[in-house]
């Protein structure tokens, strides 16, 4: 069993002034693997202090040593991407392959995507007589979640080290273990001391610590939505900026002249996939009416080949979720989704057969899913797919506005135009038409109760800077 007792202040391997401390929990035993060390708010106070004092050089660092730094923190991440991709899997349960080809490969993703976007971006210009400068904004505080832990992490701490920004990164108490080999990685490749710190703790206490902190000048934080409420409300007290990615109720709608075989097959698996834990997972699907039947038969099909089971294995498609209270959240959801009278056509309640031990859910399929009921409105951050019929486009867009989020939607069609001119009908901060891939370099984030500023490429980079007009 890891021990994880320190924290990674000012450059250093620090004992913590807590003595109380976390277990970290295999979700597919339930067994105890590591143990992490809870900050408390004066290890906090170490951590801001120690970024706050490496902000004077590091802001005035050059765009060429910045660009040196993402190399090599590149080359040590290769150096240990398999350590990264089992760490993922034995923390949070995403499948060994999901784990290297999604998990892992994303955060190197984002770290090539940064490198990119430094090289070509400019932080001056002119406006008339006036110069424009672009000057990193500060001490950043960065509250990342577990079920995508380096995707989240490193497109935060990337866009703000690019920036010349110094952070302090709470990863999840949940999932802490990729954020460590991370900060190794950080410690190889010759950041800076004080440019990166790392503190382990809850969110009620270490994360509004964090946000409500007076020498935190931004918190990019990624987590659920009644969190981002919380951790709003903690920064508004000192006015820093704040850019949040909260939850998600993505709509994916298919038209009736897509090729449905693939559209709902697409669907189906993306939802599965991370066991449906992510913020812009295609949850419900939205089908003509009059084809309701033939799309539910596709989606059954391709449910039972979906392989539940050991995350170790790689012919796992789908592993436990992440924790259990997640699982008995989920259990809830479809609960009450057949006590509201939504027609249940797999998967369903309990664990799938021969499963016993592990947070594992069936993947589950809904059919004639009201637009009003539970399961179509909240975000169930599960392995639940809800199949809601339209009468025509216009009611499909009504559909998909009606929720409180405004993450993501999908529109396959065989006309891309027509589905061009949906999505901008559509309140949502991103569309994919056909099941076009994502796109590093493009915004990621949403509209309404999904949050507010954009992370990744130039849109993320631009996060972390503030903007100086220079008149002459």
């Amino acid at each position: 069993m890891l021990d994880i007792q320190n924290f990674y202040i000012g450059g250093q391997w620090v004992s913590s002034l807590e003595r109380q401390s976390l277990p970290v929990i295999n979700p597919a035993t339930e067994t105890t693997v590591a143990k992490i060390r809870l900050a408390e708010t004066s290890d906090v106070d170490q951590a801001v202090a120690a970024a706050r004092a490496a902000t004077a050089s590091y802001s005035q660092s050059t765009k060429q040593q910045r660009l040196n730094l993402l190399q090599n923190i590149i080359e040590e991440y290769q150096l240990r991407y398999q350590d990264l991709a089992e760490a993922v899997s034995l923390e949070m349960g995403a499948p060994i392959r999901l784990a290297r080809e999604a998990q892992v490969a994303a955060g190197l993703t984002h770290l090539r995507t940064y490198l990119a976007v430094l090289q070509d971006y400019e932080f001056s210009h002119q406006i008339g007589k006036t110069t424009i400068e672009k000057e990193a904004i500060g001490v950043c505080g960065l509250i990342t979640p577990w079920n995508w832990p380096l995707n989240q992490l490193i497109c935060k701490v990337a866009a703000a080290l690019a920036a010349g920004c110094c952070v302090v990164l709470k990863p999840s108490e949940l999932a802490p273990l990729s954020a460590l080999i991370f900060t190794q990685i950080i410690h190889a490749a010759g950041v800076p001391a004080g440019v990166f710190n790392v503190v382990n703790g809850l969110g009620a206490t270490v994360g509004a610590h964090i946000a409500g902190h007076p020498n935190v000048d931004m918190i990019s934080f990624t987590g659920s939505t009644a969190a981002g409420i919380s951790v709003a409300k903690a920064a508004a007290k000192s006015i820093k900026r704040v850019s949040q990615e909260l939850g998600g109720k993505s709509a994916n709608i298919i038209l009736d002249d897509a090729d449905f075989k693939s559209a709902v097959t697409a669907g189906v698996r993306k939802i599965f996939s991370n066991s449906g834990q992510s913020c812009n997972a295609p949850s419900r699907m939205l089908v003509p009416v009059k084809r309701q039947a033939e799309v539910i038969e596709i989606a059954r099909r391709c449910a039972k080949s979906i392989v539940v089971g050991d995350p170790m294995s790689a012919a796992t498609d789908m592993g436990p979720v992440s924790n259990a209270a997640q699982y008995q959240k989920i259990q809830n959801y479809i609960s009450s989704g057949i006590k509201q009278g939504a027609r249940l056509v797999f998967g369903g309640l309990g664990k799938p057969e021969g499963l016993d031990k592990g947070y594992y859910v069936k993947p589950t399929i809904f059919s004639d899913v009201g637009p009003k009921h539970e399961i179509a409105q909240a975000e169930i951050f599960g392995p639940v797919l809800c199949i809601i019929p339209f009468s025509n486009n216009q009611h499909a867009i009504d559909i998909a506005n009606d929720s409180e989020f405004g993450l993501s939607c999908y529109i396959s069609s065989g006309n891309p135009d027509l589905a061009r001119n949906m999505a901008k009908s559509i309140r949502v901060g991103m569309v994919h038409i056909n099941n076009a891939p994502i796109d590093f370099l493009a915004p990621f984030g949403g509209y309404k109760k999904s949050g507010n500023g954009r992370e990744w490429g130039r849109h993320g980079l631009e996060e972390f800077l503030e903007t100086k007009a220079i008149m002459t």
